[in-house]
């Protein structure tokens, strides 16, 4: 009886252990490259309407973007929102060209090739 008990119990553990992996894991950042970007114009609005009428907006971007060597690469991505302008953005990249994520960073956060790079 005690080792049915003791079996259940690890397979909560494991459920609860699972449940919090998922819930703070963000998989589109995870195992992606880097490469950082300086925002220095307003994204080119999309917008399309959604089947209840309400209307989105995209902003899209093309900008040159720099890897932590300071290899250049211009990468096109979107955001819900226009972006601010002047921020300094590390942005997530799987399959060469997809931008799954981005975060802003400060200018002294940047790798010093693409401080460099961005003077």
């Amino acid at each position: 009886m005690k080792k049915v008990f003791f079996g259940i119990g690890a397979l909560f553990i494991l459920f609860v252990a699972g449940l919090i992996v998922l819930m703070t894991v963000d998989f589109n950042r995870l195992n992606k490259d880097t490469y950082y970007v300086h925002i220095t114009a307003d994204g080119e609005v999309e917008e399309y309407k959604a089947d209840s009428g309400e209307i989105f907006k995209m902003y899209w971007y093309e900008l040159p973007t720099y890897d932590k060597n300071g290899g250049e690469k211009t990468l096109k991505f979107s955001a819900h929102k226009n972006l601010r302008q002047d921020a300094y953005l590390k942005l997530y990249v799987k399959k060469e060209t997809e931008v799954t994520s981005f975060d802003e960073v400060k200018f002294h956060e940047l790798p010093a090739k693409v401080q460099d790079q961005m003077k």
